[in-house]
């Protein structure tokens, strides 16, 4: 019985780690994430949207700093502002909902002059979309930072404090299906262990 076991185990190890069975739950989600920009207006409830933010302070950061704050916005007077003054966000509109990824350059690694927490809000908007993805929901990263007009007037939109600076807009909503996940797998893009060494 001990034997039969072990060899299941074996087979298990193989069939993960052999290259036999790499595709999982969470690598399905990550190829199957795209960036929505056509929605079918409907309500996102509260729990969710707070979901997808905890998905996203789930995410590294420089020494465990967690520089990060979330802006929720599903007030329709709020969304219409943003959708007027983020000319690559229009989306919103029917998504009906958004997310703000913002860092505190006072809690970030290294001091307010870094730029550390570019990194770590960059990796908890990713998570965001990843999380949304999983949930069946659209959400699209628009930039915010560094463009300095886009800054200005979600700063001035959501009442931000000073130390307080947006990276990421993220619509999210329920999509239309018609958008796509893209392969952008490129080999040529591969190293191994020497920038002269390409993948073959």
């Amino acid at each position: 019985m001990k034997k039969i076991v072990f060899l299941a185990v074996l087979l298990s190890f193989f069939a993960v780690f052999g290259g036999e069975k790499m595709e999982n739950e969470t690598t399905k989600t990550i190829f199957s994430r795209k960036s929505v920009r056509n929605y079918v207006e409907t309500q996102i409830s509260p729990e969710t949207l707070e979901f997808l933010v905890k998905a996203g302070m789930a995410a590294p950061s420089a020494i465990d700093r967690r520089p990060w704050e979330f802006i929720i916005i599903n007030d329709k007077a709020t969304i219409k502002k943003l959708h007027d003054a983020l000319p690559y966000a229009k989306m919103v509109g029917k998504a009906g909902h958004a997310i703000v990824v913002a860092g505190n350059i006072e809690k970030q690694a290294g001091g307010k002059d870094s730029t550390f927490w570019i990194m770590d809000c960059s990796a908890a908007a990713q998570n965001i979309l990843l999380a949304a993805e999983s949930l069946g929901l659209g959400a699209v990263w628009t930039a915010v930072y560094p463009d300095a007009g886009r800054m200005k007037s979600v700063v001035e939109i959501l009442g931000l404090p000073s130390n307080i600076v947006p990276l990421a807009f993220i619509p999210v909503g329920k999509p239309d299906g018609s958008d796509k996940p893209k392969d952008k797998f490129d080999k040529a893009k591969i190293h191994w262990n020497h920038w002269s060494n390409k993948a073959k």
